[in-house]
Protein backbone atom coordinates (compact mmCIF):
# COMPACT_ATOMS: atom_id res chain seq x y z
CA UNK A 1 0.00 0.00 0.00
CA UNK A 2 1.38 3.41 -1.32
CA UNK A 3 -0.11 6.67 -0.27
CA UNK A 4 1.54 10.21 -1.79
CA UNK A 5 0.73 13.16 0.69
CA UNK A 6 1.18 16.17 -1.40
CA UNK A 7 1.85 19.99 -0.82
CA UNK A 8 1.66 20.27 2.65
CA UNK A 9 3.92 22.46 5.08
CA UNK A 10 6.38 19.24 6.57
CA UNK A 11 6.83 20.40 10.06
CA UNK A 12 9.65 17.71 11.98
CA UNK A 13 11.69 18.18 14.58
CA UNK A 14 14.41 15.53 14.32
CA UNK A 15 15.46 17.00 10.52
CA UNK A 16 14.40 20.89 11.68
CA UNK A 17 12.70 20.20 7.89
CA UNK A 18 10.06 23.45 7.85
CA UNK A 19 8.43 23.79 4.41
CA UNK A 20 6.36 22.48 1.24
CA UNK A 21 7.20 18.84 0.81
CA UNK A 22 5.74 15.61 -0.49
CA UNK A 23 5.29 12.57 1.70
CA UNK A 24 5.89 8.88 0.11
CA UNK A 25 4.77 6.35 2.60
CA UNK A 26 5.39 2.63 1.62
CA UNK A 27 4.15 -0.18 3.70
CA UNK A 28 3.65 1.42 6.70
CA UNK A 29 6.78 3.57 6.66
CA UNK A 30 7.96 6.70 5.47
CA UNK A 31 10.15 6.10 2.35
CA UNK A 32 11.08 9.79 0.84
CA UNK A 33 9.82 13.06 1.90
CA UNK A 34 10.61 15.73 -0.99
CA UNK A 35 10.05 18.61 -2.73
CA UNK A 36 8.10 16.99 -5.33
CA UNK A 37 7.18 13.34 -5.42
CA UNK A 38 6.17 12.23 -9.10
CA UNK A 39 5.10 8.79 -8.31
CA UNK A 40 2.11 6.73 -8.77
CA UNK A 41 0.15 5.61 -5.39
CA UNK A 42 -2.12 3.53 -4.32
CA UNK A 43 -3.50 7.01 -2.47
CA UNK A 44 -3.00 10.56 -3.02
CA UNK A 45 -3.84 13.04 -0.33
CA UNK A 46 -3.88 17.03 -1.59
CA UNK A 47 -2.76 18.66 1.91
CA UNK A 48 -2.48 21.96 0.23
CA UNK A 49 -2.63 24.88 3.08
CA UNK A 50 -2.05 22.51 5.61
CA UNK A 51 0.35 21.18 8.01
CA UNK A 52 2.13 17.67 7.96
CA UNK A 53 3.00 16.76 11.49
CA UNK A 54 4.60 13.97 13.18
CA UNK A 55 1.83 11.76 14.80
CA UNK A 56 1.03 13.19 18.44
CA UNK A 57 2.14 10.91 21.60
CA UNK A 58 -0.15 11.65 24.54
CA UNK A 59 1.86 10.42 27.56
CA UNK A 60 -1.16 10.97 29.83
CA UNK A 61 -4.13 9.46 29.04
CA UNK A 62 -7.01 7.12 30.65
CA UNK A 63 -8.98 4.96 28.90
CA UNK A 64 -10.43 3.40 31.89
CA UNK A 65 -10.01 0.05 30.58
CA UNK A 66 -10.24 -2.68 32.08
CA UNK A 67 -13.29 -2.44 34.31
CA UNK A 68 -14.49 1.12 33.89
CA UNK A 69 -15.89 0.65 30.43
CA UNK A 70 -18.89 3.17 30.91
CA UNK A 71 -16.48 5.63 31.19
CA UNK A 72 -14.13 5.01 28.35
CA UNK A 73 -12.97 1.52 26.27
CA UNK A 74 -10.02 1.13 23.75
CA UNK A 75 -12.04 1.43 21.27
CA UNK A 76 -13.63 4.73 21.95
CA UNK A 77 -10.67 6.36 23.03
CA UNK A 78 -8.81 5.60 20.53
CA UNK A 79 -11.24 7.04 18.52
CA UNK A 80 -10.99 10.06 20.21
CA UNK A 81 -6.84 10.07 19.81
CA UNK A 82 -6.82 9.84 15.68
CA UNK A 83 -9.49 12.54 15.91
CA UNK A 84 -7.13 14.98 17.76
CA UNK A 85 -4.05 13.63 16.07
CA UNK A 86 -2.84 11.19 18.60
CA UNK A 87 -1.26 8.16 17.08
CA UNK A 88 0.00 7.08 20.59
CA UNK A 89 -1.18 7.53 24.05
CA UNK A 90 0.15 5.91 27.51
CA UNK A 91 -2.53 5.17 29.31
CA UNK A 92 -2.68 5.54 32.91
CA UNK A 93 -3.18 2.23 35.21
CA UNK A 94 -5.69 3.25 37.65
CA UNK A 95 -8.12 0.67 36.16
CA UNK A 96 -9.73 -2.28 37.87
CA UNK A 97 -8.03 -4.07 38.11
CA UNK A 98 -4.77 -2.04 38.54
CA UNK A 99 -2.23 -2.66 36.21
CA UNK A 100 0.22 -4.20 38.18
CA UNK A 101 2.43 -7.19 36.82
CA UNK A 102 3.27 -7.96 33.37
CA UNK A 103 0.58 -10.04 32.44
CA UNK A 104 -2.31 -7.23 32.78
CA UNK A 105 0.37 -5.27 30.81
CA UNK A 106 0.02 -7.70 27.93
CA UNK A 107 -3.70 -8.48 28.23
CA UNK A 108 -3.85 -4.22 27.61
CA UNK A 109 -0.80 -4.27 24.85
CA UNK A 110 -2.81 -7.17 22.84
CA UNK A 111 -6.60 -6.08 23.16
CA UNK A 112 -5.23 -2.69 22.18
CA UNK A 113 -4.18 -3.90 18.55
CA UNK A 114 -7.57 -5.30 17.76
CA UNK A 115 -9.58 -2.86 19.62
CA UNK A 116 -7.86 0.51 19.30
CA UNK A 117 -7.02 3.00 16.19
CA UNK A 118 -4.19 4.16 17.79
CA UNK A 119 -0.57 2.99 19.58
CA UNK A 120 -1.91 1.74 23.33
CA UNK A 121 1.40 2.18 25.97
CA UNK A 122 -0.26 0.45 29.17
CA UNK A 123 1.91 1.87 31.96
CA UNK A 124 2.12 -0.01 35.29
CA UNK A 125 1.41 0.91 38.77
CA UNK A 126 3.80 1.34 41.32
CA UNK A 127 2.67 -0.38 44.00
CA UNK A 128 0.25 -3.47 44.27
CA UNK A 129 -3.28 -2.43 43.39
CA UNK A 130 -2.33 1.55 44.17
CA UNK A 131 -2.51 0.56 47.76
CA UNK A 132 1.25 2.53 48.47
CA UNK A 133 1.94 -0.44 50.87
CA UNK A 134 4.02 -3.28 48.48
CA UNK A 135 6.07 -2.86 44.97
CA UNK A 136 4.00 -3.91 41.69
CA UNK A 137 6.02 -6.51 39.24
CA UNK A 138 7.84 -3.46 37.81
CA UNK A 139 10.67 -5.71 36.01
CA UNK A 140 8.03 -8.19 34.68
CA UNK A 141 5.87 -5.21 33.68
CA UNK A 142 8.79 -3.66 32.12
CA UNK A 143 9.72 -6.84 29.76
CA UNK A 144 5.81 -6.20 28.80
CA UNK A 145 6.73 -3.13 27.14
CA UNK A 146 4.88 -0.72 30.00
CA UNK A 147 8.08 1.87 29.29
CA UNK A 148 7.23 3.37 32.82
CA UNK A 149 5.10 3.09 36.03
CA UNK A 150 3.50 5.58 37.66
CA UNK A 151 0.56 5.75 40.37
CA UNK A 152 -1.17 8.52 38.79
CA UNK A 153 -4.42 9.51 40.65
CA UNK A 154 -2.07 9.87 43.67
CA UNK A 155 1.41 9.78 45.15
CA UNK A 156 3.05 7.03 46.94
CA UNK A 157 3.06 8.83 50.07
CA UNK A 158 5.47 6.39 51.42
CA UNK A 159 9.10 7.76 50.49
CA UNK A 160 11.08 4.79 51.48
CA UNK A 161 8.71 2.31 49.31
CA UNK A 162 8.52 4.54 46.16
CA UNK A 163 12.48 5.15 46.51
CA UNK A 164 12.56 1.41 46.16
CA UNK A 165 10.08 1.64 43.60
CA UNK A 166 12.17 4.11 41.76
CA UNK A 167 15.19 2.04 42.02
CA UNK A 168 13.28 -0.74 40.50
CA UNK A 169 12.31 1.39 37.26
CA UNK A 170 15.99 2.04 36.79
CA UNK A 171 17.46 -1.22 36.91
CA UNK A 172 14.49 -2.29 34.45
CA UNK A 173 15.54 0.44 32.19
CA UNK A 174 12.09 2.10 32.02
CA UNK A 175 10.73 5.94 33.75
CA UNK A 176 8.91 7.14 36.66
CA UNK A 177 5.89 9.07 35.82
CA UNK A 178 4.75 11.15 38.64
CA UNK A 179 1.68 12.56 39.98
CA UNK A 180 2.79 14.95 42.52
CA UNK A 181 0.18 15.19 45.55
CA UNK A 182 0.45 15.13 49.27
CA UNK A 183 -2.64 13.92 50.25
CA UNK A 184 -2.17 14.62 53.90
CA UNK A 185 -2.38 18.32 52.55
CA UNK A 186 -5.43 18.16 50.41
CA UNK A 187 -7.66 18.36 53.45
CA UNK A 188 -10.84 17.31 50.89
CA UNK A 189 -9.83 20.27 48.41
CA UNK A 190 -11.64 20.65 44.88
CA UNK A 191 -10.49 23.83 43.99
CA UNK A 192 -7.36 25.98 43.85
CA UNK A 193 -7.27 28.11 47.36
CA UNK A 194 -8.05 31.15 46.30
CA UNK A 195 -10.87 33.99 46.64
CA UNK A 196 -12.42 32.27 43.55
CA UNK A 197 -12.92 29.35 46.20
CA UNK A 198 -14.06 31.46 49.43
CA UNK A 199 -16.78 33.31 47.02
CA UNK A 200 -18.23 29.52 45.59
CA UNK A 201 -17.94 28.08 49.19
CA UNK A 202 -15.59 25.22 48.28
CA UNK A 203 -12.30 24.07 50.20
CA UNK A 204 -9.22 25.09 48.83
CA UNK A 205 -6.09 22.76 47.30
CA UNK A 206 -3.05 24.84 47.74
CA UNK A 207 -0.10 24.61 45.75
CA UNK A 208 2.00 23.04 48.28
CA UNK A 209 0.03 19.77 48.12
CA UNK A 210 2.08 19.11 44.25
CA UNK A 211 4.97 21.04 45.07
CA UNK A 212 6.01 19.48 48.25
CA UNK A 213 6.24 16.26 46.21
CA UNK A 214 8.00 17.54 43.08
CA UNK A 215 10.65 18.29 45.32
CA UNK A 216 10.94 14.90 46.93
CA UNK A 217 10.06 13.04 43.53
CA UNK A 218 13.12 15.22 42.26
CA UNK A 219 15.59 14.50 45.26
CA UNK A 220 14.50 10.99 44.70
CA UNK A 221 15.22 11.13 41.61
CA UNK A 222 18.69 12.50 41.87
CA UNK A 223 19.69 9.74 44.85
CA UNK A 224 18.61 7.09 42.71
CA UNK A 225 19.48 7.99 38.87
CA UNK A 226 15.83 7.02 37.72
CA UNK A 227 14.66 9.10 34.33
CA UNK A 228 11.31 11.42 36.11
CA UNK A 229 8.63 12.70 34.20
CA UNK A 230 6.34 15.03 36.03
CA UNK A 231 2.42 14.70 35.06
CA UNK A 232 0.50 17.87 34.58
CA UNK A 233 2.26 20.50 36.33
CA UNK A 234 0.58 23.33 37.32
CA UNK A 235 1.95 25.50 39.73
CA UNK A 236 4.80 28.38 39.08
CA UNK A 237 7.32 26.72 41.70
CA UNK A 238 7.02 23.41 39.74
CA UNK A 239 8.53 25.30 36.71
CA UNK A 240 11.22 26.59 39.08
CA UNK A 241 12.00 23.02 40.25
CA UNK A 242 12.35 21.61 36.92
CA UNK A 243 14.08 24.21 35.74
CA UNK A 244 16.60 23.71 38.73
CA UNK A 245 17.04 20.10 37.73
CA UNK A 246 17.81 20.54 34.56
CA UNK A 247 20.59 23.25 35.36
CA UNK A 248 22.11 20.19 37.33
CA UNK A 249 21.77 17.83 34.62
CA UNK A 250 19.09 15.36 36.23
CA UNK A 251 16.99 13.34 34.06
CA UNK A 252 13.93 14.92 34.76
CA UNK A 253 11.45 15.74 32.11
CA UNK A 254 7.58 17.82 32.80
CA UNK A 255 4.17 17.86 30.89
CA UNK A 256 1.32 20.80 31.13
CA UNK A 257 -1.96 20.04 29.99
CA UNK A 258 -3.51 22.56 27.64
CA UNK A 259 -6.56 23.12 30.63
CA UNK A 260 -3.47 24.49 32.64
CA UNK A 261 -1.79 26.82 30.37
CA UNK A 262 -5.23 28.06 29.33
CA UNK A 263 -7.70 28.81 32.09
CA UNK A 264 -7.11 29.83 35.52
CA UNK A 265 -10.08 29.85 38.39
CA UNK A 266 -11.37 32.76 37.56
CA UNK A 267 -13.03 31.18 35.01
CA UNK A 268 -14.85 29.38 37.22
CA UNK A 269 -17.95 31.59 37.60
CA UNK A 270 -19.97 29.15 39.22
CA UNK A 271 -19.78 26.14 41.03
CA UNK A 272 -19.52 23.26 37.76
CA UNK A 273 -18.07 19.73 37.96
CA UNK A 274 -16.29 20.36 34.66
CA UNK A 275 -14.32 22.80 36.08
CA UNK A 276 -13.00 19.82 38.36
CA UNK A 277 -9.67 18.86 38.24
CA UNK A 278 -6.52 17.38 39.81
CA UNK A 279 -4.55 19.56 40.20
CA UNK A 280 -6.98 22.15 39.09
CA UNK A 281 -7.00 25.03 37.62
CA UNK A 282 -4.43 27.78 39.38
CA UNK A 283 -4.03 31.18 39.42
CA UNK A 284 -2.90 34.01 36.13
CA UNK A 285 0.88 33.51 37.94
CA UNK A 286 0.66 30.07 37.36
CA UNK A 287 -0.46 29.94 33.87
CA UNK A 288 2.37 32.64 33.29
CA UNK A 289 5.00 30.69 34.53
CA UNK A 290 3.78 27.56 33.06
CA UNK A 291 3.55 29.31 29.46
CA UNK A 292 6.69 30.90 29.77
CA UNK A 293 8.30 27.24 30.78
CA UNK A 294 6.94 26.04 27.71
CA UNK A 295 8.46 28.53 25.65
CA UNK A 296 12.04 28.53 27.36
CA UNK A 297 11.99 24.62 26.90
CA UNK A 298 11.81 24.15 30.23
CA UNK A 299 8.72 22.32 30.20
CA UNK A 300 8.98 19.42 27.88
CA UNK A 301 5.93 17.86 26.86
CA UNK A 302 1.72 18.66 26.22
CA UNK A 303 0.16 16.11 27.68
CA UNK A 304 -3.74 15.81 28.13
CA UNK A 305 -4.65 13.97 31.08
CA UNK A 306 -7.81 12.72 29.31
CA UNK A 307 -10.11 11.65 31.77
CA UNK A 308 -13.64 10.69 30.54
CA UNK A 309 -16.73 10.44 33.37
CA UNK A 310 -20.11 9.30 32.66
CA UNK A 311 -22.18 12.32 33.17
CA UNK A 312 -23.60 11.68 36.24
CA UNK A 313 -20.23 11.70 37.70
CA UNK A 314 -19.50 15.83 36.94
CA UNK A 315 -22.97 16.76 36.22
CA UNK A 316 -22.96 17.96 40.21
CA UNK A 317 -21.56 20.08 42.44
CA UNK A 318 -17.73 20.56 42.58
CA UNK A 319 -17.58 19.58 45.91
CA UNK A 320 -19.49 16.11 45.08
CA UNK A 321 -17.81 15.51 41.39
CA UNK A 322 -15.40 13.23 40.55
CA UNK A 323 -11.64 15.06 39.45
CA UNK A 324 -11.12 15.09 35.28
CA UNK A 325 -11.42 16.26 31.63
CA UNK A 326 -11.20 15.09 28.39
CA UNK A 327 -8.66 16.46 26.16
CA UNK A 328 -7.38 14.25 23.33
CA UNK A 329 -9.89 15.38 20.79
CA UNK A 330 -9.19 19.31 21.69
CA UNK A 331 -5.40 19.50 22.59
CA UNK A 332 -3.98 20.39 19.26
CA UNK A 333 -6.53 23.08 18.43
CA UNK A 334 -6.39 24.57 21.93
CA UNK A 335 -2.38 24.12 21.43
CA UNK A 336 -2.16 26.03 18.39
CA UNK A 337 -5.03 28.58 19.41
CA UNK A 338 -3.66 29.48 22.60
CA UNK A 339 0.30 28.99 22.11
CA UNK A 340 0.62 28.88 18.14
CA UNK A 341 -0.95 32.20 17.58
CA UNK A 342 -0.07 33.67 19.81
CA UNK A 343 3.73 33.77 19.36
CA UNK A 344 4.44 31.43 22.77
CA UNK A 345 5.56 28.44 20.59
CA UNK A 346 6.49 28.00 17.13
CA UNK A 347 4.56 25.04 14.82
CA UNK A 348 8.10 23.37 15.26
CA UNK A 349 7.72 23.84 19.44
CA UNK A 350 4.12 22.35 19.49
CA UNK A 351 5.51 19.31 17.14
CA UNK A 352 8.18 18.81 19.46
CA UNK A 353 6.55 18.77 22.70
CA UNK A 354 3.45 16.99 21.45
CA UNK A 355 5.26 14.49 19.22
CA UNK A 356 8.95 14.59 19.14
CA UNK A 357 9.77 14.64 22.96
CA UNK A 358 6.84 12.08 23.98
CA UNK A 359 8.68 9.82 21.65
CA UNK A 360 12.70 10.40 23.11
CA UNK A 361 10.80 9.80 26.73
CA UNK A 362 9.09 6.38 25.80
CA UNK A 363 12.89 5.31 23.74
CA UNK A 364 10.61 5.30 20.49
CA UNK A 365 12.88 5.91 17.83
CA UNK A 366 11.34 5.28 14.81
CA UNK A 367 8.23 8.06 15.95
CA UNK A 368 8.07 11.77 16.50
CA UNK A 369 9.13 12.12 13.24
CA UNK A 370 8.32 13.00 9.30
CA UNK A 371 11.48 11.85 8.11
CA UNK A 372 13.20 8.94 5.87
CA UNK A 373 12.89 5.58 7.62
CA UNK A 374 10.38 6.04 10.32
CA UNK A 375 7.20 4.82 10.96
CA UNK A 376 4.24 6.52 8.69
CA UNK A 377 2.38 7.94 11.92
CA UNK A 378 1.12 11.24 10.67
CA UNK A 379 -1.00 14.16 11.30
CA UNK A 380 -2.68 16.59 8.68
CA UNK A 381 -3.45 19.54 10.53
CA UNK A 382 -5.82 22.70 8.80
CA UNK A 383 -4.36 25.73 10.84
CA UNK A 384 -6.96 28.02 8.78
CA UNK A 385 -10.68 26.83 10.14
CA UNK A 386 -11.97 28.30 13.13
CA UNK A 387 -15.27 26.98 14.97
CA UNK A 388 -16.47 26.47 18.85
CA UNK A 389 -15.68 23.41 20.57
CA UNK A 390 -18.96 21.33 21.21
CA UNK A 391 -18.45 18.57 23.40
CA UNK A 392 -21.66 17.04 21.35
CA UNK A 393 -19.15 15.96 18.89
CA UNK A 394 -16.86 13.88 20.68
CA UNK A 395 -16.00 10.16 20.19
CA UNK A 396 -14.95 9.87 23.75
CA UNK A 397 -17.69 8.99 26.15
CA UNK A 398 -16.62 11.55 28.13
CA UNK A 399 -17.75 14.80 27.55
CA UNK A 400 -16.53 16.93 30.32
CA UNK A 401 -14.47 19.46 29.26
CA UNK A 402 -15.03 22.72 30.61
CA UNK A 403 -14.15 24.25 26.90
CA UNK A 404 -17.50 23.35 24.80
CA UNK A 405 -18.23 26.31 23.13
CA UNK A 406 -14.70 27.71 23.21
CA UNK A 407 -13.78 29.42 20.47
CA UNK A 408 -10.55 27.23 18.50
CA UNK A 409 -8.58 27.98 14.97
CA UNK A 410 -7.00 25.03 13.68
CA UNK A 411 -8.15 21.17 13.45
CA UNK A 412 -7.08 17.61 12.63
CA UNK A 413 -7.78 16.22 9.09
CA UNK A 414 -6.27 13.50 8.52
CA UNK A 415 -4.54 11.06 10.65
CA UNK A 416 -2.44 8.11 9.96
CA UNK A 417 -1.00 5.07 11.96
CA UNK A 418 1.67 2.88 10.74
CA UNK A 419 0.05 4.03 7.12
CA UNK A 420 -3.00 3.81 6.99
CA UNK A 421 -5.88 6.28 7.11
CA UNK A 422 -7.49 5.79 10.33
CA UNK A 423 -9.32 9.20 10.67
CA UNK A 424 -9.98 11.54 7.70
CA UNK A 425 -11.80 14.79 7.16
CA UNK A 426 -9.17 15.81 4.24
CA UNK A 427 -11.05 13.59 1.24
CA UNK A 428 -14.95 15.32 2.44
Amino acid sequence: MTILIQNGHVVDPLTRMDGCYDVLIRDGRIEKVAEHIDEDADRMLDAKDCYVLPGLIDLHVHFRDPGLEYKETLSTGGRAAVKGGVTTVCAMPNTNPVIDDGEKVASVHERAKGEALTHVIQLGAVTKGQKGEELADICGMAKAGCHAVSEDGKSVMNTSLYRQGMKAAKECGISVFAHCEDQTLVENGVMNADENAKRLGLRGITNSVEDVITARDILLSKETGVKLHLCHCSTADSVKMVRLAKEEGLSVTAEVCPHHFILTSDDIKEDNGNYKMNPPLRSKADVEALRQGLKDGVMDVIATDHAPHAREEKDKSMAEAAFGIVGLETSAALTFTSLVKTGVLSMMDMAEKMSANPAKILGLSDRGSVSQGKAADIVIFDPTRTYKIDKNTFVSKGKNTPFDGFEVTGEVVCTLVDGKVVYDTLSD
